[in-house]
């Protein structure tokens, strides 16, 4: 019994594709780290000409993320039984797309407002999606969670033990007090008052709570959600972040919030990180480093919230009188990339940190950060896709979902700021 036990879990580790998020998270890691990558494939700001904003090294450099990207996808999807044939092509298109719209995202008065790339990846697999419908040989490249996933397992390498420790109990008490409270009291509302579905409203209290699409895709696979449930809590998410994008540092300025104060409030309430850093910005270089820590100190909590969601549906939501599932099913649904997040943080902060210095282990991060941005662009492009308006107006009829985000969000501010006006403006 133990070697048919030991056998399947062997066997889990090559043919599951959330395992290989993991594997193929770390080997991008490892070869960024060893200078395979020696350019920063991401377009920069332009104004008329679209053009010039790639040199020749970013376009090589972006050509060069693109096949080896496609090697490695290629090699997960045929052990896990998929068709290379058809996915090839459609990787390469889906390539081609999500660096449009990180162009797109360049441009001087978009960057300016921060309307980020994954807003326009987004809206490019929409208007393919909800016009001339999804082409057959776009299909096979949509692959939404795993290219969150292997994103994500490259954003563990950012989270520096060094970064937390340097805004102390305050931004622990910011981040990891806040979001615990505002995740039950949204689950309560919207379960007890709104009459909500369990699991929709855990991932609209988990994404709004936490950092958006990151927790979402965490708490879907912990709750082995629809994917229809986890397309709206995105769409929803991803709207919500672009209007306190713009809409909080105006905010701040016009209500004189102390700068300091408002980067805390900033990193605690808007859900991307990438968004966190541009609205950050827009208030100046210390606020946008203090709401950054913020988020990263936040995001930490992506691991303990899905453990802790996949026991509760495990032992209390997904049971019968007759049958209840045994402890084990804990860890088949919790989702294996967040170990992929766990070591790269571990190992980026206690062994490259202390071996290399900030310096180079900068330089390395920035790399990774660009494979993410190509990893997240294609990544929204497929929730584009995947998002018809039509079914989305069903799920949101009577307009209960859209509620319950207003009423979390609301109270996400409001706590929020509650906080951060305490721990960092008295």
């Amino acid at each position: 019994m133990l070697g048919i036990t030991f056998k399947t879990n062997f066997v889990s580790l090559i043919k599951s594709e959330d395992w290989w998020t993991v594997w193929l998270g770390i080997i991008l890691f490892t070869i960024t780290f060893l200078g395979i990558f020696r350019a920063v494939p991401k377009p920069t700001q332009w104004n008329i000409n679209p053009l010039t904003s790639f040199s020749t090294d970013s376009i090589f450099s972006y050509f060069l993320v693109t096949i080896i990207l496609l090697v490695l996808l290629s090699i997960s999807i045929k052990i896990t039984h998929g068709k290379l044939s058809t996915f090839i092509p459609s990787f390469l298109i889906f390539s081609t797309l999500g660096l449009l719209a990180q162009i797109i995202s360049k441009q001087s008065i978009m960057d300016t407002y921060g309307l980020e790339y994954v807003l326009w990846a987004l809206i490019i697999g929409l208007i393919i999606s909800n016009t001339i419908g999804v082409p057959t040989f776009l299909k096979p490249a949509i692959k939404t969670e795993l290219y969150i996933k292997i994103g994500l397992v490259l954003l563990g390498s950012e989270i520096l033990f060094s970064k937390i420790l340097n805004l102390g109990i305050q931004g622990l008490l910011l981040a990891w007090g806040v979001t615990p409270l505002v995740l039950f009291l949204m689950y309560k509302y919207g379960t007890s008052v709104l009459k909500l579905d369990k699991t929709l409203t855990v991932l609209m209290a988990a994404a709004t709570s936490v950092c958006g699409v990151s927790a979402a895709i965490a708490v879907a696979a912990a709750t082995r959600a629809k994917k229809e449930l986890l397309t709206l809590t995105i769409s929803i998410s991803l709207l919500s972040t672009v209007i306190l994008l713009v809409g909080l540092p105006a905010l701040i300025r016009v209500a004189g919030i102390d700068y300091l104060v408002g980067g805390a409030w900033i990193g605690g309430t808007v859900d991307s990180t990438g968004a966190v850093v541009a609205a950050g910005e827009l208030l100046g270089e210390q606020a946008m480093e203090v709401a950054t820590v913020i988020k990263l100190i936040q995001n930490v909590m992506i691991a303990l919230i899905a453990f802790v969601i996949a026991f509760l549906w495990v032992t209390k939501i997904d049971t019968t009188k007759n049958e209840k599932p045994g402890l084990i099913q804990i860890w088949y649904r919790f989702p294996k990339f967040i170990i992929g997040f766990v070591f790269l943080s571990l190992l980026s902060s206690f062994i490259i940190l202390p071996t290399i210095g900030e310096t180079l282990l900068t330089e390395t991060l920035k790399l990774t950060g660009s494979i993410r941005t190509f990893l997240f662009a294609i990544a929204f492009l497929s929730i584009g896709l995947e998002t018809d308006f039509k079914s989305l107006k069903n799920q949101i009829s009577g307009g209960k979902p859209v509620q319950l985000y207003i009423v979390g969000q609301a109270l996400n501010l409001i706590i929020t700021l509650i906080f951060a006006w305490i721990l960092f403006g008295l």
